[in-house]
């Protein structure tokens, strides 16, 4: 499906209780609601992002209506410590989506990307900003979905694009994806990540894999993956014992 056969349409993306705006062309659907003043839970789609981002800064490169981009800004009741786990949060209801619309192998890298076959599918940005007595969280989700010529040579990286997979509109990603978002919050309001932990970990790409994980200072950790701590870091059984990642990326991982 291209943009022309399959557009974006606020009205075609109900979530009860959400206000949905679809905009053709924006800088970075985080921005818009980074800047906005939120009463209520929004949720902005575009066509196409100039300035779409990434972790770390990274650009996230998306062609014209091939993809899924949109982010979710909501009022999150959690102490500002436990919002790094959000992305985690995310990631859990984006595979649990795609799973539903019936792209079975959707899986999950530490600490934001879903996969297929380690081919990078999508990937989240969280970003959060005090509002009031309240933390303010904007879910940013991009998705590729139809193929585009280069793109792979361009950000030097192995993707998968859903269409390769599943046939369907992109109005029902977003719809599904947001929903199952809205879902996941709401259970770790209630009960933290400790609510959704067992259930990343049942989607890990790389369970019980011989990992190398490159850390924010440039060091490399080895290691084989054990799954999520308590604060959500990445637990890895090294040969000194075990070792908690906080920030980091996964750059290698093979058969134990």
């Amino acid at each position: 499906m291209d943009s022309a056969s399959d557009p974006l349409s606020a009205a075609a993306i109900v979530l009860p209780g959400v206000e949905v705006r679809v905009v053709e062309r924006c800088g970075s659907t985080n921005d818009l609601l980074l800047r906005a003043s939120i009463e209520r839970p929004i949720l902005v789609a575009a066509e196409e992002q100039t300035a779409g981002r990434g972790r770390r800064g990274r650009r996230w490169h998306s062609a014209p209506g091939a993809g899924v981009t949109f982010s979710l800004g909501r009022r999150i009741r959690r102490p500002v410590r436990e919002l790094a786990a959000l992305s985690l949060v995310a990631g859990v209801a984006a595979t649990r989506a795609l799973r539903g619309l019936g792209l079975h192998k959707a899986s999950l890298k530490w600490p934001n990307d879903v996969v297929v076959d380690g081919a990078k599918l999508g990937g989240i940005l969280v970003e959060t900003r005090s509002q009031a007595a309240h933390a303010y969280a904007v879910i940013g989700v991009g998705i590729n979905c139809r193929r585009t010529p280069g793109l792979e040579t361009k950000v030097r990286r192995r993707l998968a694009f859903l269409n390769d997979f599943v046939a369907v509109p992109r109005n029902l990603v977003i719809q599904k994806t947001a929903a199952a978002l809205l879902e996941a919050l709401e259970l770790f309001e209630a009960r933290g990540l400790d609510a959704l932990r067992a259930e990343w970990e049942a989607m890990d790409a790389h369970a019980g894999q011989r990992l190398r994980v490159r850390l924010a200072g440039g060091r490399v950790v080895s290691g084989v993956a054990a799954g999520l701590g308590a604060d959500g870091s990445l637990q890895i059984q090294t040969r000194q014992g075990m070792r908690a990642v906080t920030s980091g990326r996964v750059v290698s991982a093979r058969a134990a």
